[in-house]
Parts: C-alpha cells; structure tokens; sequence
C-alpha cells in the first residue's frame, strides 16, 4: 500500500509534494473539527434546558449548573452573565453577546486554513499541468524520428500532468465540502445560541428583574399611602 501511494506521488512530480501536505492538513483539520462539534453537540439542549428551568426558581442554581459544564461552549456561554451580581438587562446581554462572539470564534478555528486549500489545490494541480506538459514536449522529437524511449517519456509527462490535475480537484473538492459543512453547522449553533440567549433573557427580565422593581415600588408607594400605611 506504502509503495503504491509512494508510485503515485511519484509519478505526479515534485508538485506532489506540496499537495500531499495539503492533503494531510485538510485531513486532520476535518478530523479535528469533527471532534469539536460531536463533544459540541453532545448533551447541549439537556444542558440548556436545565440551565433555564432552574433560571425560573433560582439563579444561584441555573449557575451552578452552568459551572459544572464550562467544559462545553453552551455553558460557558450561559454562564458568562449569570456570575454577574445583579447586573442590569443590557449588561445581562452584553455579558452573553461578549461570551458568545467568543464561541463563535473559536467555532470558526481551521475556515481559514480550508479556504486557503480551496484556493490552492486547483492552482498547484494547474502548475503541475503546466510542468507536465512542458516536460512532455521536451521530451518530443518532432520530425526527427522519435524513439520508443522518447514516446515513453512524452506519455510520462501527459501522465504526470493528469495525476497533479486530478490530484488537486480532489483535495481542493473535499476541503470544500468540509468547509460547508462546517459552516452550516456555524450557522445552526448561532441561532441556537441566540435562541437560548434571549429565552435566558427574559427570563431574568420578567422573574428577577422587573419583579424586584416593582415589589420596590409597591413598598416604596404603601409607606407614603397613609391609607395602606395605617397613619391619619
């Protein structure tokens, strides 16, 4: 197998060599990425429903919650603006918006380096077209009577350029496709996100926040009513 995959390298020129590093880089990019978004995936809406169930009844237990799986991006996420002490609604979700543009970030490790592929891959497998060809015409004796020898070369050189051709629609195809994946997923967790975010939100609006107001204004409002405060 070894020896097959070395003739083959060989065969397709020096130019290989730069694409069979792409290729090992595209490889273990997707690999990588892959990883990230199954441990992403994995308990994700059990972790956020818990975290805004207990967000109902409790603060300090949706927290704890979150602090027990900061491991995951959702947790960290949720967590950013529940270790706040009584912060106001826009620090509430600044806090979150400031969390989650950090996810995100590190959601989109390795775009760069497949888009860089994209773009390269079809262009060393021209290069190696071009070097091909060239090495094929060279090798022509147009007129003089070429030899079997001759031939032989020529078709060695129409070879060498079919293989980096090939080669780099190959590599340039598969990064591609792992690009998009990677990008619909993206995509998918931040509406996840910001779907989770505003349902934490409101929560903290409705239940915490603007109760606490109004419980204030009532006490405030019953000690200056001389009806309700009980004085003449």
């Amino acid at each position: 197998m070894s020896s097959t995959l070395f003739e083959f390298l060989s065969e397709g020129g020096p130019v290989m060599i730069p694409m069979a590093g792409l290729s090992v880089a595209t490889l273990a990019c997707a690999l990588e990425r892959a990883w990230f978004w199954f441990q992403l995936s994995r308990g994700e809406d059990r972790i956020a429903h818990d975290v805004l169930d207990a967000a109902r009844y409790s603060l300090d237990e949706a927290r704890t919650i979150a602090e027990r799986n900061q491991t995951l991006p959702i947790g960290r996420f949720l967590l950013a603006p529940l270790k706040l002490k009584h912060p106001t609604p826009e620090t509430f979700r600044l806090a979150m918006e400031a969390a989650g543009d950090q996810e995100f970030v590190r959601m989109r490790k390795g775009d760069k380096l497949l888009e860089t592929v994209v773009a390269l891959a079809p262009l060393l497998g021209l290069l190696g077209t071009v070097t091909g060809l060239i090495t094929t015409f060279s090798n022509l004796n147009i007129g003089g009577g070429g030899t079997g020898a001759d031939t032989s070369k020529a078709a060695a050189g129409i070879g060498e350029a079919l293989i980096v051709t090939a080669a780099g629609m190959v590599v340039a195809i598969l990064a591609l496709a792992a690009f998009r994946v990677f990008v619909t997923l993206q995509t998918q967790q931040i509406e996840y996100f910001s779907k989770i975010g505003s349902e934490l939100e409101v929560i903290y609006r409705h239940v915490w926040y603007e109760a606490g107001h109004l419980n204030g204004d009532r006490a405030i409002a019953s000690k200056s009513d001389p009806v309700t405060s009980g004085h003449p």
